[in-house]
């Protein structure tokens, strides 16, 4: 995936706040590399899910959005994983 007009550093900066906001929504307390990751592989994820249906985001605030969808469905598959152990 193309960051959609995002470079790097910006994509960490708005990965980072995606994950914070979907920290706070889900209820997770994660550290600020945690976050990061959270919300650019969710952005990623949530794009990819998105792109199928056939609705696309774009630009840094598509990409928030994008990104904080993700986290949440990372978070919800990563509880649910790790309920099963």
């Amino acid at each position: 995936m193309a960051f959609d007009g995002v470079g790097w550093l910006a994509a960490i900066i708005i990965g980072g706040i995606a994950g914070w906001l979907a920290g706070r929504f889900m209820n997770n307390s994660s550290g600020v590399v945690m976050n990061i990751i959270l919300g650019i592989v969710g952005a990623i994820v949530a794009s990819l899910v998105f792109g199928l249906l056939g609705i696309s985001f774009g630009g840094w605030f598509g990409y928030l959005i994008a990104g904080v969808i993700g986290a949440c469905i990372l978070i919800a598959i990563g509880r649910a994983v790790g309920r099963r152990t």
